[in-house]
């Protein structure tokens, strides 16, 4: 009686664990993924290959060849489109910190070699200059979170969208770096076929953004990613889920090329969202 009682806590629990996450775990049937949990090719078993702990090198390839490396990201830099075609960069357990550093003015980047976007270019533009490289993930330092104040890591992002949706799914990443003790984050706006522009320097509107997470837990990898128009959304994070394919299409960036073939393959292909609920 004491052993059903005990498994009867224990599901309510993992209930109310699952369904406190806004809205998100409505995906989630917890029967039918306990079933699937291990065969999901969100988690797929790469023991032939090497652990990404370590020098794993996670930068997708760049359209442009112009790679600007900073001390806790690096980005492709588009300048045609003034801004980073992609940024990527590690989000390590106790990089997650809440720090009350004073914010520092955008500035443009001293890397970049053809001259990052002025800020100007914002002003009255009716757009936020919107991290891609969120501030909030750099806190553990300040010269790391200056540094995310370079107009090579923003990108134009309507307040609603920046302020939302975005931030939420901002706040979702740092959650799971925590979770799942660190993360491997590529984003950035879809240039290609974007037309709208803002300032002097013709500083491309993004219609949509896209964010990758990749994970590695004891040699098993799982990825997931999202495409979120740059409008106002109430949605549910689960419903901007997408393939990396698909965004690979749309983009002609190969993400995470250094992947095992076979593992690259399985995870690109993947738009499963429950198993980011249970490690």
């Amino acid at each position: 009686m004491k052993k059903l009682l005990f498994s009867s806590i224990g599901i309510i629990v993992m209930f109310i664990l699952l369904y406190s996450e806004k809205g998100d775990a409505f995906f989630i049937d917890f029967l039918i993924f306990e079933k699937k949990s291990q065969s999901s090719i969100s988690n797929v078993d790469i023991k032939e290959s090497n652990s990404i702990s370590g020098d794993f090198d996670y930068l997708p390839t760049s359209t442009t060849n112009q790679l600007i490396q900073h001390t806790y990201y690096t980005l492709s830099y588009n300048e045609k489109a003034e801004q980073a075609e992609w940024v990527a960069y590690e989000l390590k357990r106790n990089f997650v910190k809440n720090s009350a550093y004073k914010r520092p003015y955008f500035i443009v980047d001293p890397i970049v070699k053809t001259g990052s976007a002025d800020w100007r270019n914002y002003k009255k533009s009716g757009y936020d200059k919107g991290h891609l490289c969120p501030a909030a993930d750099m806190e553990f330092e300040i010269n790391a979170y200056n540094d995310t104040f370079f107009t090579s890591n923003i990108s134009p992002q309507l307040h609603e969208f920046n302020g939302g949706i975005w931030n939420r799914l901002e706040q979702k990443v740092r959650f799971w770096a925590l979770k799942y003790d660190g993360v491997y984050v590529v984003t950035g706006g879809v240039l290609k076929n974007s037309k709208k522009t803002i300032g002097n320097e013709k500083v491309v509107v993004p219609e949509y953004f896209y964010k990758i997470i990749l994970d590695e837990y004891k040699g098993t990898y799982k990825m997931i990613a999202f495409l979120v128009p740059n409008k106002k959304s109430s949605m549910p994070l689960f419903h901007y889920v997408v393939s990396v394919d698909s965004l690979e299409q749309m983009t002609d960036i190969d993400f995470f090329p250094k992947l095992n073939d076979r593992i690259e393959n399985d995870l690109e292909k993947n738009t499963d969202y429950s198993s980011w609920f249970l490690k």
